[in-house]
């Protein structure tokens, strides 16, 4: 880009989140934690074109804005309300080419859906060069995310668009927190898509059938994101890795996971895991494993990809430097 500086460009970025604890009991107004992975990053690039219209060019989709796709129509109306706002004089503006590049599994709790709103939105206020404060970024994602989750907790969009650890409690709290915890986590992909919304739904309906024995599960959960908060701060990692452990019971429980994320959980503890759980909105999706040391992570994940995992990741949890972009 820098050989055609004359060009009109608009870059946005983003990346994957994964939630460490408080998956369901979020959407009940109960606290959850979320870690950025800024190593699995989505990109958008836009580039003006001569014809008036807007072309979306994904690994899923590539043609105009008004034909995507069901899955995508989230960020359609993302991208048809920010055209349409007051400070962009897109009338005078010829067409655009949005290009959506993206590391990020779909379905696999990492915040696909999210990612991409963030980064939709950076690129084109960076195109027509109005500003964006964080405030007025997940405002806007939460319209694509409203569209494709129905009643998002706000979580995915707040850690892809943040470099530090979210500490979330729905309407009430959202903030960064500090990790000071000499371990690794491998994250692994099941290998089966996740069904967040379906999962959802599934605990909602618990409610109202079972409500004296799923409110408990409920608040089982928020008082392990407590927990893990403090064990966090305080390098408890074998104090975590039961909080993990205590978490992936409650949400068996609540029948968000899944035999191979059973099984797959029950090989890692084997391998070593501290404490193992599913992550995202579970049945199917990925689990997290906190490991000792990275070799023992990078052990356990050759090990696990044989058995059935269909992609892994590692990331320290020492330094908050770590989540820096």
């Amino acid at each position: 880009m820098a050989s055609n500086r004359n060009k009109k460009f608009g870059l946005g970025q983003s990346h994957a989140k994964i939630i460490l604890i408080g998956e369901h009991s979020v959407v009940y107004g109960k606290p959850s934690i979320a870690l950025p992975l800024s190593a699995v990053k989505t990109k958008v690039i836009i580039e003006p074109l001569e014809k008036k219209q807007v072309l979306i060019e994904c690994r899923y989709f590539s043609g105009d804005l008004n034909n995507l796709p069901e899955n995508m129509l989230g960020l359609q109306h993302l991208i048809r309300y920010i055209l349409t706002e007051k400070l962009f004089d897109y009338s005078s503006e010829c067409g655009l080419k949005i290009k959506i590049s993206s590391q990020l599994p779909e379905e696999r709790g990492m915040g696909s859906s999210a990612a991409a709103a963030i980064a939709v939105t950076r690129a084109l206020y960076n195109y027509f060069q109005q500003p964006l404060t964080q405030t007025k970024l997940l405002q806007l994602a939460n319209i694509s995310e409203t569209d494709t989750h129905g009643n998002p907790s706000g979580l995915d969009a707040a850690t892809s668009a943040s470099s530090q650890p979210i500490w979330m409690i729905k309407g009430k709290q959202l903030l960064t927190i500090p990790i000071n915890l000499d371990a690794w986590l491998l994250i692994c992909d099941s290998g089966i898509k996740g069904k967040t919304v379906a999962a959802v739904a599934s605990v909602k309906q618990r409610m109202i059938n079972f409500p004296l024995k799923t409110t408990p599960l409920l608040s089982d959960l928020e008082n392990l994101a407590y927990a893990a908060r403090q064990q966090l701060a305080q390098n408890d990692s074998s104090g975590l890795g039961q909080t993990f452990c205590a978490a992936q019971k409650a949400l068996a429980a609540l029948g968000v996971s899944s035999p191979r994320l059973d099984k797959l959980i029950d090989l890692s503890l084997k391998l070593g895991s501290l404490g193992s759980k599913l992550t995202g909105g579970g049945r199917g999706g990925c689990f997290i494993c906190l490991m000792p040391s990275e070799k023992a992570a990078q052990t356990a994940a050759q090990v696990l990809t044989e058995a059935g995992a269909a992609n892994y990741w590692i990331q320290p949890l020492a330094l908050k430097e770590n989540f820096n972009d």
